[in-house]
């Protein structure tokens, strides 16, 4: 049960605005959204923009404050990030009167919109790609990275080491039946050629795209796909320059425009990014968050970990955006890694929902949805009901993992108040209502509470701050507050599981798998 905190002020917390007026990643919490999987409008079996419109007011519900949408844009695959048009949506999703009402609707509720953009590479039946491989002398030829054989061996690039972002060691191929014997580079995979970025018509276009996404269409931000690979791996200084300068062309005719970056490396190769996106991913914080519940303690030190890194990003950019998330859609589900252990499943929500940072929801997750790789076994359809009572479910594929025989579907869920569903719904909104909590860039500390089984932390914002202490294991522990003076007038405004107590000398009964914070 959580404590009722709705008539704190805000007022301490300069980061939090009026209604409708907050930054975008400074506060409040996002949703990333797998049209394709979410909600089908139409019956064709694949989820649209109007499906996501008309749940709107199930995610305001929820309690988000924005929603990233996977990319739309025209494409020959499922998931559509080989990209043919930059300016067109694709026909399955509907069309741009039904985006832009999506975003009307959106900003009506609150809700902030931010768009997969996937400038990385394009797809290879891109018009681009499709004159560039007609001849060494056709305009658009530049504007990928092309090699020949002899120059790719003298770089001893021919191969790369596979990386958490990507699969492909041999990432040269040639065109067959091309004019001329080059390469061209493609990361991902041969049916994504990396664009060209020393080429200046190659950014010009790139950041007229941009521009068109957010004045002509309206969209509040980007999730920038592979942004640690807008140059090819031996050149990954240059994106930092690049990024800056994305920045500076996005914020001109959008000031305070929101950018996540998906950047899986180490905190101090992450750290520069910083200089031209607000936000980027913490991929080595969801992997602690999958692991601590699982085994029921802290295996990673992730409170001494986040201090150091974010250490490390605060000297590039004090005001970094740490976005944080439990799993998305490249990686096993935490319903699946966490075997579906409801407890578990709460303790992960306990812990995402109040570390410091821009949190991530992966659509489903609040369900406790499964799925592991192959990623379309991670993108299955959102359950809303159980089988024919449930007409808006998107059945682009069968389910393997998420059916109503393995995953409670959201009407039932809603109808139960101790569902995980339920949990993530209180624990959110208690979240938005609280300044210190509802801070993004607030500051982290270290407590001095030592316990196997236990996770504590404080937060601070402006002049106020809160002690979180994380009990993750089957039984109720009573946590000694150290030091003692601590415990002086403070109270328990937060109660995840019922039963917390603060006692007068010094210590607090958390109770098993629960979440308690003291101000």
């Amino acid at each position: 049960m959580l404590a009722d905190v709705s008539a704190q002020s805000t007022a301490s917390n300069p980061t939090q605005l009026p209604s409708g007026q907050s930054v975008t990643g400074h506060t409040g919490v996002h949703y990333e959204i797998f049209v394709r999987a979410f909600c089908d409008s139409n019956g064709d079996g694949i989820g649209d923009l109007n499906g996501v419109t008309s749940k709107l007011d199930y995610l305001k519900d929820l309690g988000v404050s924005a929603i990233w949408l996977m990319p739309i844009n025209p494409s020959p695959s499922y998931h559509m990030y080989d990209v043919t048009d930059y300016y067109g949506i694709a026909p399955e999703y509907g069309t741009m009167d039904d985006f832009r009402r999506l975003i009307r609707e959106a900003h009506q509720r609150g809700i902030k919109v931010i768009l997969d953009f996937v400038i990385n590479h394009t797809s290879r039946k891109h018009p681009w790609f499709v004159e560039a491989c007609k001849s060494k002398d056709n305009p658009y030829h530049d504007w990928y990275v092309w090699m020949s054989q002899k120059e790719i061996d003298a770089l001893n690039i021919a191969t790369r080491e596979i990386t958490a972002d990507s699969q492909e060691k041999n990432p040269w191929h040639r065109v067959p039946g091309a004019p001329f014997s080059e390469k061209y580079y493609a990361l991902f995979w041969s049916g994504m050629p990396d664009l060209n970025y020393d080429n200046p018509n190659v950014r010009e276009e790139i950041y007229k795209a941009g521009k068109f996404w957010l004045t002509d269409v309206g969209v509040d931000g980007f999730r920038l796909d592979a942004a640690r690979h807008i140059y090819p791996d031996w050149e990954e200084p240059k994106n930092h320059q690049f990024w800056e300068e994305f920045g500076r062309e996005m914020e001109s005719v959008k000031p305070g425009v929101y950018t996540v970056g998906e950047v899986w490396t180490r905190a101090e190769r992450i750290a520069p990014y910083f200089r031209g996106l607000k936000a980027n991913f913490n991929f080595d914080l969801s992997l602690a968050l999958q692991e601590i519940p699982f085994k029921e303690r802290d295996t990673a030190g992730i409170v001494k970990v986040l201090l150091q890194n974010h250490a490390i990003f605060a000297q590039v950019n004090p005001n970094f955006i740490d976005a944080i998330m439990l799993s998305n859609h490249d990686q096993t589900r935490i319903g699946s890694f966490l075997n579906g252990n409801q407890n578990h499943l709460k303790v992960a929500a306990n812990l995402l929902l109040t570390l410091p940072g821009n949190p991530y929801i992966y659509y489903g997750e609040e369900i406790g949805m499964l799925g592991a790789k192959p990623d379309e076994n991670i993108r299955e359809p959102f359950l809303w009901n159980i089988g024919k009572q449930d007409p808006q479910r998107a059945r682009w594929r069968r389910a393997h993992y998420s059916t109503s025989r393995t995953v409670t579907p959201l009407a039932q869920q809603q109808a139960d108040p101790n569902s995980l569903f339920n949990h993530y719904k209180r624990l959110i909104h208690f979240r938005n209502s609280h300044p210190v909590l509802n801070d993004n860039l607030s500051k982290l500390e270290a407590s001095e509470i030592q316990h196997k089984n236990v996770i504590s932390f404080i937060r601070r914002s402006g002049n106020r701050s809160v002690l979180v202490i994380h009990n993750l294991s089957k039984r109720g522990i009573d946590v000694v507050l150290y030091p003692i003076e601590t415990a002086e007038g403070k109270q328990v405004v937060l109660d995840t599981a019922g039963g917390a107590k603060l006692f007068k000398d010094g210590k607090v009964r958390v109770p098993a798998y629960g979440c308690v914070v003291l101000e």
